[in-house]
């Protein structure tokens, strides 16, 4: 007999899928080619903005990583899976001994239910760490990016990663979803697309001996191409070594639609390191195009001022860009700089109409470097079998 869960996998594979997924994962590649469904359709990275059939997010579980934080960190988690609760589903994944905490966290007053799964992890940061999906119609799949903690082992940056590791191959097992195995490292921040073909991505945290040592950059792109089903990748420079992702790109450019681009521009006070990337970004932007052919219209979502916000250290990550988009919704920091707060709901709610706008406190998940986008990732809605 089934339990509740069973059922609702279950469901997600025959409903969703729509077709055998022993089939679709005997089809599918581990590296070198692009994946393909049994029709022939290439499996391709949607843009977020898309449908999604949940959320997937983690419980933090190590206070060797957090420290003193570990119980505020826990808090925000519990937040942003209550605020994303109401526009869809949520499943956390946390280690065996502290599920029954995040049960207790995370459960009462969520709106579609927030599901908690035993799946070992060490850290929040599932966008990173967890698959990243890819569908055709009728048809879906996950991309384990072979994540080996953003390469910073024997740096000051090391923490312990064994079981994020291995957590994109467990949850695809457990939802009886296949799995592509990516042909180069990386983490799923640092990969953003408009769903079209299109990627966007920083030199410095994928053309890195950190992650893909001895792999020029027209070999990792070829990787991306394969295991995202992307036409086409937009290369920024970013900058390596100066945190422990090497500069994601989903704290510097974002997709809000096709031929569509939100630009995190710098507040004041930011370290002038950073001003370059944006400045260096801006420009390469202006000149590109998408891989339709489509010319990059830019909006810029300028920080707070570091005077002003309630955050400290120079870890604290003060970006409105590395928002999310839910079902209907756009979650976003703020950050206690009121002018700035208003002007990222604003600028946001323009870009995203018919999504209601929730700002929420994350001070503790930024102090660690990150947040919304980072301790989320969607699975999205299976696109209709031809």
């Amino acid at each position: 007999m089934d339990t509740p869960m069973t059922s609702r996998r279950r469901l997600l594979q025959v409903g969703a899928a729509a077709l055998p997924l022993a089939a679709l994962g005997a089809a599918l590649p581990t590296v070198a080619r692009a994946a393909t469904s049994p029709s022939g359709a290439t499996l391709r990275m949607p843009a977020e903005h898309d449908r999604h059939v949940r959320t997937f997010m983690a419980w933090p579980a190590l206070s060797s990583i957090w420290s003193t934080q570990l119980t505020g960190v826990r808090r925000d988690i519990a937040r942003v899976a209550h605020a994303l609760s109401r526009y869809e589903p949520v499943t956390v994944l946390a280690r065996p001994t502290q599920a029954a905490d995040a049960r207790y966290e995370c459960g009462p007053g969520a709106y579609f239910g927030i599901e908690v799964v035993e799946i070992p992890v060490d850290d929040l940061w599932i966008r990173d760490f967890g698959p990243t999906f890819v569908v055709a119609p009728g048809a879906v799949a996950g991309v384990d990016t072979n994540f080996n903690g953003w390469g910073k082992t024997g740096t000051p940056y090391a923490q312990p990663y064994a079981n994020d590791a291995a957590a994109a191959a467990t949850l695809l097992a457990e939802w009886g979803l296949p799995r592509v195995r990516a042909g180069f490292v990386g983490e799923g921040g640092s990969l953003e697309t408009d769903g079209e073909g299109t990627v966007l991505a920083t030199v410095s945290s994928l053309v890195n001996a950190n992650r893909n040592p001895g792999m020029s950059q027209a070999q990792v792109e070829q990787a991306m191409r394969s295991a995202l089903g992307a036409d086409k990748v937009i290369w920024v420079p970013g900058l390596a070594g100066q945190d422990i992702t090497d500069c994601h790109i989903d704290c510097l450019a974002r997709f809000v639609g096709p031929g569509r681009v939100i630009l995190d521009q710098p507040g004041p006070r930011t370290d002038p390191k950073w001003v370059a990337v944006y400045e260096e970004t801006k420009r390469i932007l202006q000149g590109a195009t998408d891989a339709k052919g489509r010319r990059l219209a830019i909006t810029e979502l300028p920080g707070p001022d570091r005077r002003y916000i309630r955050g400290t250290g120079t870890a604290f990550l003060s970006s409105y860009t590395n928002y999310y988009t839910a079902n209907d919704a756009v979650l976003v920091p703020h950050f206690g700089d009121s002018y700035a707060d208003d002007t990222a709901y604003n600028i946001l709610r323009a870009a995203y109409p018919g999504r209601t706008v929730v700002q929420l406190n994350i001070d503790n998940i930024a102090s660690g470097g990150g947040g919304i986008h980072c301790g989320t990732q969607s699975q999205p809605v299976v696109p209709p079998a031809v």
